[in-house]
């Protein structure tokens, strides 16, 4: 059940059925796109319980709605097609408001009250290193749908990931950087767990790739002007902006940049890659740089690519069930469902068995990228999960 993903459970189901009409199809080895039970739910068999944690409303609700709309459609449709080796697919998804504390209090809820198999969550990067001790010590799997690097290396045994990582992001702009003979750059990141993180990477990977950092800023989460920072980057040699966090911030940035008549390239990290970031920045959006999962440029994508079905599905579905645009953010919430439906067609309402399965996931072709989880690898992707893209006009286009 490797690339094909459970969203072809209809298709499966109905050459199953012919199949058993027929009297002849051999029978399939246990673990294959085909829901276990012939198709059907056996109400009288516990449920599987997953558990999510996202933040739904508050500042970062442009992570967590998607992604607590896309957890909810995975469920219904894996239960509309004969749930998992006959049990009903149950989730339950808490809202942290973006608080850390909100974070921890829901999750130890999960586990010691809801006595769920997995998690999936937080949003936030800082949210999911702050409840890493509590799933490790109480042996639950995890997968954040947080971005840094943080959170899977060094390797924690419970803890694994759907996000790109910035390490990839910081990869991936420094090679289009170079390809367009910049140098010198000037960072600007948040002050939370994101962007710390990113900073990390954007120094360490610098002096390899090239490149000088000739001034760093920073900016706080609830900072709503950072023209002080821009003018002191103004006065540098620097040929470029890296900017490292999420919206609002980098919009506001964005906008400044405009207000101080500063012409230098504005790159943003992906933390903005969704269609918010473009409604709170409007025209000063225009021209910024990003590294991006696939699903903003899907009709870009040649059909040979080997994420393309995975994202029409993902896209179609969400679109059509919600009538609003899709987010790649979502897409980690939907990955890492993906996964954790896999590894319970195999291990069953076993805890560390569900671990073993989902870090022994290879060739899972997701929203995000092309998984392959190893002992040593706990988020499974590479950097050519993302494109470059630039935004023009309002809309998103790769750069070529």
């Amino acid at each position: 059940m490797h690339r094909k993903n459970v969203v072809l459970y209809i298709i499966l189901a109905m050459i199953l059925s012919c199949a058993l009409i027929m009297g002849g199809c051999e029978k399939q080895p246990p673990v294959t796109d085909e829901p276990s039970g012939g198709g059907t739910i056996d109400e009288t068999l516990e449920p599987y319980v997953i558990g999510g944690v996202f933040s739904v409303t508050g500042r970062a609700s442009f992570l967590g709605d998607p992604e607590k709309k896309s957890m909810e459609m995975f469920a219904d449709m894996i239960n509309e097609n004969g749930g998992i080796n006959g049990h009903r697919l149950e989730v339950i998804i808490y809202d942290d408001e973006g608080d850390p504390t909100n974070t921890v209090i829901n999750v130890k809820k999960l586990i010691e009250k809801d006595n769920v198999l997995a998690i999936v969550g937080p949003s936030l990067s800082g949210n999911t290193l702050g409840i890493i001790d509590t799933v490790e010590e109480k042996e639950v799997p995890l997968i954040s749908c947080a971005a840094s690097i943080k959170i899977t290396s060094p390797v924690k045994p419970w803890v694994f990931k759907t996000p790109q990582t910035d390490e990839h992001a910081v990869e991936k702009i420094y090679e289009y950087l170079t390809s367009e003979g910049v140098t010198k750059i000037a960072i600007i990141t948040v002050s939370n767990g994101y962007g710390e993180s990113g900073k990390e990477q954007l120094k360490a990977q610098a002096e390899e790739a090239g490149i000088t950092i000739v001034a760093e800023e920073a900016y706080g989460e609830e900072d709503s002007d950072m023209t002080a920072q821009l003018t002191n980057i103004k006065g540098t040699d620097a040929e470029a902006i890296v900017c490292w966090g999420t919206n609002p911030g980098p919009a506001i940035i964005a906008k400044n940049l405009v207000q101080l008549g500063i012409e230098l390239p504005l790159i943003q990290s992906h933390g903005v890659a969704s269609p918010s970031y473009i409604e709170y920045a409007g025209d000063a959006a225009n021209g910024n740089i990003l590294p991006t999962g696939k699903i903003l440029v899907l009709d870009q994508l040649p059909e040979s690519d080997v994420q393309y079905e995975a994202l029409m599905e993902y896209r179609d579905m969400y679109e059509a069930t919600y009538e609003i645009d899709v987010s790649g953010f979502g897409g980690y919430a939907w990955d890492a469902m993906g996964i954790i439906a896999n590894a319970l067609e195999v291990a069953g309402a076993d805890r560390a068995a569900l671990r073993d399965a989902i870090e022994a996931t290879t060739d899972y072709v997701g929203v995000s990228g092309v998984f392959n989880m190893t002992p040593e690898d706990h988020t499974g992707l590479t950097k050519d999960a993302f494109v470059i893209v630039v935004i023009e006009d309002g809309g998103w286009k790769i750069v070529e």
